[in-house]
């Protein structure tokens, strides 16, 4: 992994490493609502949007940043 670098020059806008947990548990979360529906005869299901808010999760998307240095760049 010595030369595994990013190919762009984009970072996450906050501090937060990954989005992994607020992923897993919009996730967890969708399923078990789906389950329940399911389950109670409904056919109409809701979307993985409808249900978590992106706009919560830790990160606040990404920015492009031209001055990025090869340190920055290496994975």
């Amino acid at each position: 992994m010595s030369r595994s670098k990013k190919k762009t020059k984009i970072h996450g806008i906050t501090t937060a490493k990954s989005e992994k947990e607020n992923k897993r548990d919009a996730n967890r979360k969708f399923r078990r609502i789906v389950k329940q529906k399911v389950n109670s005869g409904k056919t109409e299901l809701p979307e993985l949007r409808e249900v978590s808010n992106v706009w919560s999760f830790d990160k606040d998307g990404k920015r492009y940043n031209p001055e990025m240095t090869e340190k920055e760049l290496r994975k």
